[in-house]
């Protein structure tokens, strides 16, 4: 059977991860749903997803397809549920489809003709950006368990303070000497060849993904994911790094999100709480207004290969789009359009000739190639975001 990952209707409220990556590709827990899917399919899967994303993440259509909304994460129940579908069959929940069956031969899809069965059972499913932290601690247990089953931990350096040993698993060539890890919480996950330097303590549930770094005297809560060959250092709560940040550096980060290639300058805050606690509301690229999160901590929202300089002051729910450049004293305003040039005194327009400059420097550092696919994505993004900008 051939799988095929939809954005489904919840695009927009996953701006600006969105713009530069189709939803199936977004990191919550440990794996991306992408990863969780082929994981439990044991088959890789395509993409359904913006036209200007496609060259980059194509869709490989064959004789009978199975189409998955990528905003719902699998189970075991829901797989086999998805694996036995058959002709005219949909799996739904509420008025929400999951996955449906479909041949190359249909051009249009009429649900009516279709067998619909109810999916009742529990389901995870990221419906707006703060989805992706707020639902990490549920993410990062059910991810845990589908990576370790059946498997053996490299064994715990001796000169780890450990609590809940049972609860940690590492990969290969990890690295880690004189760090204090509490997985009475939570499970914590060291994938192959990270690195958690000395003196620092992390509370589980954590993940620390595939060539990602920790660096000395570092202070993490969970629920966090620091992605594949991010930095993290200071002090981290409950936030999600996709790959290739770098937080590397004193300051705090609370119930964020970063995008890939962001990059958090030195003694750098996020506010996470408002002065008289009241609910968060975030900048929402669906209505083009502030939304009600329902949440009284919510911090940062920084899409990809965006940046800010050292002692940069972000208030509580600030939303950054793609390739900013934020600098400066004060704080900025809590929405900051991509491809914006500035900070708290005004910005200006960062055009895609520099920004992909400094791309090909960031992305060449960890031996990645800035592709032609990736510039004609961000400026793709860059002309659909001038109405954000005053140019």
């Amino acid at each position: 059977m051939n799988y095929i990952l939809f954005d489904g209707t919840v695009r927009n409220a996953l701006l600006p991860f969105t713009f530069t990556r189709p939803v199936a590709d977004i990191r919550v827990g440990i794996l991306t749903i992408r990863e969780k899917w082929e994981k439990y399919l044991g088959n890789t899967t395509t993409t359904l997803t913006e036209e200007y994303l496609m060259e980059k993440y194509p869709m490989v259509e064959m004789e009978a397809n199975v189409m998955i909304n990528a905003s719902f994460f699998p189970n075991a129940i829901l797989v086999e549920m998805v694996t036995n579908l058959e002709k005219n069959q949909a799996i739904i929940a509420g008025e929400e489809i999951i996955a449906f069956y479909t041949n190359d031969t249909q051009e249009d899809i009429d649900f009516d003709a279709y067998d619909l069965i109810d999916y009742e059972g529990d389901l995870l499913r990221i419906e707006n950006t703060w989805d992706i932290f707020a639902k990490n601690d549920v993410a990062i247990r059910e991810d845990f368990e589908l990576l370790t089953e059946d498997r053996h931990s490299q064994p715990i350096p001796k000169s780890v303070n450990v609590i809940a040993p049972e609860n940690i698993f590492i990969e290969e060539g990890a690295k880690l000497e004189f760090v204090t890890l509490n997985a009475s919480a939570g499970p914590i996950y060291i994938g192959k060849n990270a690195e958690i330097m000395e003196g620092s303590v992390i509370r589980g549930p954590f993940a620390l993904c595939e060539e990602a770094q920790v660096k000395l005297a570092t202070k993490i809560y969970g629920a966090t994911t620091v992605g594949p060959h991010c930095r993290v250092g200071g002090e981290v709560n409950n936030s999600v790094l996709f790959g290739y940040s770098n937080k590397g550096h004193d300051g705090f980060l609370g119930n964020s999100v970063l995008g890939e290639w962001c990059n958090i300058g030195a003694d750098s805050n996020n506010s996470n709480l408002k002065n008289n606690y009241e609910e968060v509301r975030l900048w929402s690229y669906e209505t083009e207004g502030f939304a009600r999160t329902g949440l009284q901590f919510c911090g940062l929202m920084m899409g990809d290969h965006s940046k800010c300089g050292i002692n940069t002051m972000f208030n509580t729910g600030t939303v950054v789009g793609v390739s900013t450049n934020i600098f400066g004293s004060g704080f900025p305003r809590n929405f900051v359009p991509s491809f914006s040039w500035g900070g708290a005194s005004g910005f200006t327009t960062y055009i895609t000739k520099k920004a992909f400059e400094v791309a090909k420097v960031v992305m060449s550092r960890r031996n990645v190639e800035f592709t032609e696919q990736d510039a004609t994505i961000l400026e793709y993004v860059f002309e659909e975001t001038k109405k954000y900008r005053k140019e």
